[in-house]
């Protein structure tokens, strides 16, 4: 997870402000850590002989008291949902100090644990959403927070057109009729309508392999503050349909059926329907955000997501019988070639 090319100027000026500000001495060592698809920033700060930190370096300053990254943590805290420590902030500088979890991401795990113990970390992690789900339906008394915001039909369909501009057009270079780009739209607000029509649980909104940490044998829970009300299968889905890591299907199956009984849902048929269609969503969402990555933001790390991204949608699609009219729209752009 360490990237050791030099720090963005501002990021390193900043980070290094908050050093002298801590009184750190001047040995410190910064690292910066891969990031993410935002605009923030992650810097690991080395002190000799002293525990290290990561700096959460946002753009601009910040608000501690409503900032989500903050107040979501705290949220998932009483929960009882593992996060990282928060040890402070700086609002001028714009910078959060958390707990550093280290380097081990779950996907690393899956790549590397064996198969008993790869499979128990899944079960772990979809304990997780189930712990979430629940508790959010303990404390969700008001719209403050995560409880104020949902995927609604607008918030759905917004995802989708993002995925026609960004992966459609942009990446793919595609371009559809007037017609067909009419028709794209009454199917993504088809598909957004019947997820947005679902009871609503809360959601960590993009609980993957890379957002789960393990630290001191146990999952940490990252990447948490844009937290919404949603689907249960939106979580279930990001983890299950990683793009990331691509479990087997009989795997899948163990791990929905887990999920069912911590949560104690009778209907497992009716969960599996729900999961196939949160999937054909959840893929065209990502692949939006992947082609948005590659084409604007030159970041070309992502690409190696899309085939496998590109194969959950295209099977997603087939297994809906309400994707038929999607599917014949989208035959082209979601073929395996040119990734």
């Amino acid at each position: 997870m360490t990237d050791s090319s030099h720090l963005p100027d501002t990021t390193e000026a900043r980070a290094k402000s908050w050093l002298r500000n801590a009184g750190l001495p001047s040995a410190t060592r910064l690292e910066r850590l891969a990031g993410d698809a935002s605009d923030r920033r992650f810097v690991r700060v080395v002190p000799p002989g002293a525990p290290t930190r990561v700096l959460v370096v946002h753009e601009r300053p910040i608000d501690p008291d409503t900032l989500p990254l903050i107040r979501v943590g705290e949220l998932f805290r009483r929960l009882s949902v593992p996060v990282p420590a928060i040890h402070g902030a700086h609002a001028a500088l714009g910078i959060v100090v958390v707990e550093d979890l280290g380097d081990t991401m779950l996907e690393d795990a899956a790549a590397n644990l064996p198969d008993v113990e790869r499979s128990a970390r899944y079960r772990e992690a979809v304990e997780i959403i189930a712990a979430i789900q629940q508790g959010g339906r303990r404390l969700a008394q008001s719209n403050a927070g995560p409880f104020g915001l949902a995927f609604d039909v607008e918030k759905l369909t917004q995802e989708l057109s993002f995925f026609a501009e960004h992966f459609v057009a942009g990446f793919r270079r595609h371009a559809l009729t007037a017609g067909a780009r009419r028709t794209l739209d009454e199917e993504f607000r088809a598909l957004a309508s019947d997820m947005a029509a679902e009871p609503r649980v809360l959601c960590h909104r993009d609980f993957h392999s890379r957002n789960l940490m393990l630290h001191r044998d146990r999952l940490h829970v990252i990447d948490y503050q844009d937290a919404r009300m949603g689907p249960d299968t939106y979580d279930l889905t990001s983890l299950l349909r990683d793009a990331y890591v691509e479990l087997e299907a009989a795997e899948v199956d163990r791990l929905l059926a887990h999920y069912q009984a911590v949560t104690d849902l009778h209907d497992g048929a009716a969960l599996r329907r729900r999961f196939v269609r949160t999937t054909v969503q959840r893929a065209l969402k990502a692949l939006g955000t992947f082609g948005f990555q590659i084409t604007v933001r030159g970041n070309a790390r992502y690409r190696e997501a899309i085939p496998r991204t590109l194969s959950y949608a295209r099977r997603a699609i087939g297994r809906d019988p309400e994707r038929r009219r999607l599917g014949e729209l989208l035959g082209a752009v979601l073929a395996d070639s040119g990734s």
